[in-house]
């Protein structure tokens, strides 16, 4: 599921930590890095809940209604189609989703507060209004309308954001990538699907033939990063001749160093995959001027580590 950018982002959050941390051993970065990338599938295992804490919070809410001593013709035949949502009914029988989320003791009784808040917020909603007076109803539908009031109603919640990063500080920076994640893992949910259905693993497998290629790249890239990291201190101070060392952006120091590393020890990735990545990576996490910086130098150094033999593309056409 994690795709490559996913992997670069987790392996630049890794060698930040370790370049402005004093005394931490490569191996202990290391650990503490493939650590928070696996626990990602908690994250998305606590956002798959939620929905379906969600339904049931709002089963438990129509059953109440009923119980009025003067209940409306509404209270008592309500609209039922969100209660019976079909997808959320197939992941709350699914297995493998079950194993998961009993593997990190998910509970929400102590958090039905910001479960009702949330779905006021989702009822009160056009969305809502139209999906459940549509006429029809379809497995298609159903799982449509979970999506939608995920990325609306759920992915952004700052109040669940709070939560999240109360619980694991890691969690803060790896929501976006586990919305993201939960978004794949429910448009990929088939009406086929039985309840033995596996979940995607973490590390994306498809069309690989070593299962671990990604979880091997990630390790890689933060290691020759830091191991090549004093030679290509020289390379960056050469080709930034008019910028201090100290005064260039620590951020974009690390991200020339990691796509140095790609140039150079990853003969299969593009050179132009590699330019592209970080300089759109620099977008998000270093400084406004940080991306004509970085694709500068960058620039400057493809043509002299080519000329030195040093990056060398192996594959259908990545041989220039």
């Amino acid at each position: 599921m994690l795709s490559r950018r996913h992997l670069r982002i987790k392996a630049l959050q890794a060698l930040y930590a370790y370049f402005i941390t004093q005394n931490l051993e490569l191996i202990i970065g290391e650990k503490n890095m493939l650590r928070s990338t696996e626990k990602i599938y908690g994250l998305i295992a606590y956002q798959l809940s939620f929905l379906i804490e969600i339904v049931k919070f709002a089963s438990v809410r129509s059953e109440e209604a009923k119980k009025k001593y003067y209940p409306t013709e509404d209270e008592l035949n309500p609209n039922e189609k969100f209660l019976q949502n079909l997808f959320i009914r197939q992941l709350s029988e699914n297995k493998d989703f079950l194993r998961k989320a009993n593997a990190y003791k998910i509970n929400w009784i102590d958090e039905q507060e910001m479960v009702r808040k949330i779905f006021l917020e989702i009822k009160d909603s056009e969305d809502y209004k139209t999906y459940m007076n549509s006429g029809k109803s379809s497995y298609l539908e159903d799982k449509k309308f979970i999506a939608r009031i995920f990325k609306a109603f759920v992915a952004d919640s700052e109040s669940l954001g709070s939560f999240y990063e109360e619980m694991d500080i890691y969690w803060a920076d790896d929501l976006d990538v586990a919305n993201s994640l939960v978004l794949k893992i429910i448009n990929g949910f088939k009406e086929t699907h039985h309840e033995l259905e596996p979940l995607p693993e973490l590390y994306s497998v498809e069309g690989k033939d070593d299962p671990e290629e990604d979880k091997k790249f990630l390790i890689q890239l933060y290691r020759k990063t830091i191991v090549k990291s004093k030679e290509f201190d020289k390379i960056i101070e050469e080709k930034a001749s008019n910028w201090d060392l100290d005064r260039i952006a620590i951020m974009d120091i690390i991200l020339i160093k990691m796509a140095m590393a790609e140039f150079i020890e990853f003969p299969s990735i593009p050179v132009k995959v590699t330019m592209n990545e970080y300089i759109e990576l620099s977008k998000y996490y270093s400084t406004p001027k940080s991306r004509v910086f970085i694709n500068g130098i960058l620039d400057n150094m493809i043509a002299d580590l080519k000329k030195d033999n040093k990056i060398f593309k192996t594959g259908r056409g990545l041989i220039e």
